[in-house]
């Protein structure tokens, strides 16, 4: 099959590399590279799974100043 490909100069220099290390035919260097992007494709990330302790403490949010006082220890009484 006849295909015109507009390559990038960075996959241009690639693809002349590889015909020159294995003295191999434009199509082949192009699909030797598309075959090798195709077989390295990265496993997905694993999924983030969120670990939760109950400490036991439960902090009233609604004022924020206080919260950070009762969790930094500081007594104004």
């Amino acid at each position: 099959m006849r295909t015109t490909v507009r390559l990038d100069p960075d996959i241009k220099a690639e693809v002349e590399r590889l015909q020159q290390a294995h003295h191999i035919s434009l199509s082949d260097a192009i699909n030797s590279l598309a075959r090798n992007g195709l077989e390295r494709r990265p496993d997905p990330p694993a999924t983030f799974v969120q670990r939760t302790v109950d400490l036991g403490l439960r902090v009233d949010v609604s004022n924020v100043a206080e919260a950070l006082d009762l969790l930094d220890g500081v007594d104004h009484t």
